[in-house]
């Protein structure tokens, strides 16, 4: 009794009050991994222990979407492409205690079975998914062994495409060992999946917004409260993923910024598995009270009288502005200003220079970092592009102009 009481205080104060300012350097969630990122530049904004690999369970399904979405954009398959459910697969959802849904039908959508796999986290549906990529769940598993080292992630451990156990699997070939292993990525390799997932493909969220879905004329019920109508519900919630009753990557747009966060293995989470919500709860109520979408330069406009200078042109420079918006996560209480570096705009470029010329790029140099600072160690960065078009001079300054270059050029 003093165990749930204890825990109701904790939800109390995870949805009803915010992160106590001055307590924001000793704030840590109470799970063993967690990180919190900025999706569209990838800026750290909290973790702990987040480089430690960690059993990340059905969370693995997001790493197995991608792969189903780079396929269809490869155009090796669609969405309406008909997936047969192999024997493998049918025999999961009707002799093993793995989450799944009914699959008698034996043939289904890709549309459909990323749906099951993503709300309902019906693990047949997503090995059948896996098997319809790679033609069998093995050769699946190379292909995200590398995808992960491709975004960098070495310290991955991936033997199976949804993440179970593998001894739930019940494969007879496999050692003892080998059935004792299961997928396993540190917070921080789960955000970065997540963050590539949604930059990606971002029409996943139509998915993992869902609350439910019908197949075969039955209505099957997600994991995650935090969407509207939930338990938990937040507002700007729209995803992802829940697993194991202790872990959970969650996605949320609030005051215009997406931020991504990873809670794996809450304590106590095996006896109070809503414990993952209170946690993100309270890590999204951190991220968005320390931290602001801020920006750097907006789209159109120079950064710090940024130009370049023109060989015969009507006028000697052009201006060079952000060909978009160059934005970051800024933490409020960071005083110090937080600049951008430009590149290229030491080059003389001739006339006729026309509107929209790439002349440079414009790089964000964030110094306010926590850890590995942006998840794929690149700080975001935009073109520079010439603001209008510049004519060349008129005749008999152009004649002078290029006079003037031969002789410094070849005499």
């Amino acid at each position: 009794m003093k165990r749930l009481y204890l825990f109701l205080i904790a939800f109390l104060v995870a949805v009803v009050l915010p992160v106590s300012v001055h307590a924001a350097d000793k704030y840590r969630t109470d799970a063993e991994h967690a990180i919190a990122i900025e999706a569209q530049t990838g800026k750290i904004l909290y973790e702990q222990s987040a480089t430690t690999p960690a059993s990340i369970a059905s969370i693995s399904n997001l790493l197995t979407i991608y792969l189903v979405y780079e396929a269809i954009d490869q155009g090796k398959l669609s969405l309406d492409t008909p997936v047969a459910i192999s024997d493998y697969a049918y025999n999961l959802t009707i002799t093993s205690p793995v989450t799944n849904i009914p699959l008698d039908k034996r043939s289904y959508s890709v549309q459909e079975l990323i749906n099951a796999s993503l709300i309902a986290s019906a693990n047949s549906a997503t090995i059948a998914l896996a098997e319809q990529v790679a033609g069998s769940e093995a050769a699946f598993v190379d292909l995200m062994k590398e995808k992960l080292a491709s975004w960098g992630i070495s310290d991955a451990t991936i033997v199976n495409a949804t993440g179970l156990s593998q001894e739930l699997l019940e494969n007879k070939e496999l050692s003892e060992d080998q059935k004792a292993t299961e997928n396993r990525l540190s917070a921080l390799d789960v955000a970065i999946v997540a963050r590539r997932l949604i930059v990606d493909y971002p029409q996943v969220l139509r998915v993992t917004s869902q609350s439910h879905f019908k197949l075969n004329g039955t209505t099957y019920y997600g994991t995650n409260p935090m969407l509207r109508g939930g338990a938990y519900e937040r507002n700007g919630v729209d995803g992802l993923k829940t697993a194991s009753g202790t872990s959970m990557v969650a996605t949320s747009v609030e005051n215009n910024m997406r931020v991504i966060t990873v809670i794996l293995h809450t304590k106590e989470g095996d006896v109070y598995p809503e414990k993952r919500f209170i946690e993100t709860m309270n890590l999204m109520n951190y991220a968005y009270q320390y931290f602001t979408w801020t920006p750097i330069v907006e789209a159109g406009q120079p950064y710090h009288d940024s130009k370049v200078n023109v060989f015969n042109g009507k006028e000697a420079t052009a201006r060079a502005v952000a060909s978009q918006d160059l934005m970051f996560a800024k933490r409020k209480r960071y005083k110090e200003e937080t600049l951008a570096k430009a590149k290229g705009l030491d080059k003389v470029f001739d006339a006729p220079l026309t509107k929209g010329t790439v002349l440079g790029s414009l790089a964000l140099h964030d110094t306010d970092l926590i850890g590995h600072g942006y998840v794929d160690n690149k700080q975001p960065s935009v073109d520079l592009i010439a603001a209008e078009d510049t004519p060349p001079a008129t005749w008999p300054f152009s004649w002078w102009n290029h006079f003037v270059r031969y002789v410094n050029e070849k005499l």
